[in-house]
Order: C-alpha cells, then structure tokens, then sequence
C-alpha cells in the first residue's frame, strides 16, 4: 500500500492561514466561536485560534466536541446523550460556531456534532470548516470552508497526520489493499 502525499506541513501550515483569514471574512469579525470534532478537528481549530490570534489580535473560544455518543451507528434506543460531557467553557447560544473536522466524507460526523451543538444551545448559525474534501457525501452537508477538495473512491483512504500526534504533518491518500 503506497501513499501518495497532497499536502506537506508546509502546505498544511498555508492551508490554515488561509483558512483563518477566510473565517474572519465570512464572519465580518462577529461573535463567533471554534469547535473541534474531537481528536483532529479540535487540533485544527486550535491551531486557527492561534493564527487568527496571530493575524488579528483577537482570542476567538475555542474547545472541542465530542460526537461519539451522537452517531447514529453507534447509539442504542437506550442510551441518552449526555450534553454536559461537551459543555465548553463558553456559550454558543448566538454565536456563529465554525465547526471544524480533518476530513468531510460521508457527512455523518457533521451531522453527530450539529445534534451535539445544539443540545448546548442555540448558535446564530452554524459554520463547518473541513481541511480535505473527499466527497461521497450521504448526508446534506456542505462545507463553508475547505481546505482541499479531493475526490476519492471508496477504495481510497485520506490519511490526515498531525504533529501532536503523529509527531509530523501531512496528509496523502492510501488505496486500500486489493483482494486476493
């Protein structure tokens, strides 16, 4: 299985500046707030935090959300969510949230974390920031901003590697072993 690498740390670190400009400008600087989808997704809005931060002098709330208790392919009839679990140390209530994921596929995840959103409150609106695009979507979901748009089959895998957890960043696309 051989990977092929689209975007390097460089290309990654370009990627998040350009996204954290494109937010203040879509937002027009107003009451907005960042949350991650846990694991990935909350080191992608922290990392947009500190570059809005760093370009405009404004320290954005920022926190991650958990959707695992959301998902419909692993939620029971039985089981309740629990909204105090996510609560961040902010309101959402009025906000424009940018939720912020590594990797928009199918749309599920998106879906999870809006319910998850709005069992904490109700945001203005609510915004969705993804670094890759891959398409195959079974949901409506749209990204407002997008890092890279990258068609794949569902043979194909997005491989997103961040620094606080693989040590490096990158990210590339893995055909998944052919059958034998």
């Amino acid at each position: 299985m051989s990977e092929h690498i689209v975007l390097d740390e460089a290309a990654i670190a370009r990627t998040l500046t350009r996204l954290s400009h494109e937010i203040v400008e879509k937002t027009k600087g107003t009451d907005f707030c960042l949350l991650g989808i846990r694991r990935r997704g909350e080191l992608i809005a922290r990392r947009v935090q500190g570059l809005v931060q760093k370009f405009y002098g404004v320290c954005v709330p920022c926190d991650g959300i958990d959707i695992g208790i959301y998902r419909d392919d692993l939620v029971s009839g039985f089981f309740v969510p629990d909204a105090k679990l996510n609560a961040p140390a902010f309101s959402v209530e009025g906000k424009t949230v940018v939720l912020c994921d590594d990797v928009l596929h199918t749309g599920r995840s998106v879906r999870a974390a809006i319910e998850a959103i709005f069992d904490l409150g109700r945001p203005a609106r609510i915004m969705l920031l993804v670094l890759c695009d891959r398409g195959g979507r079974e949901m409506p979901v749209s990204p407002d901003f997008v890092g890279k748009n990258i068609p794949t089959s569902r043979q194909e895998f997005i491989d997103v590697r961040l620094r606080e957890i693989e040590g490096e960043d990158g990210l590339g696309i893995t055909a998944a072993p052919e059958k034998r």
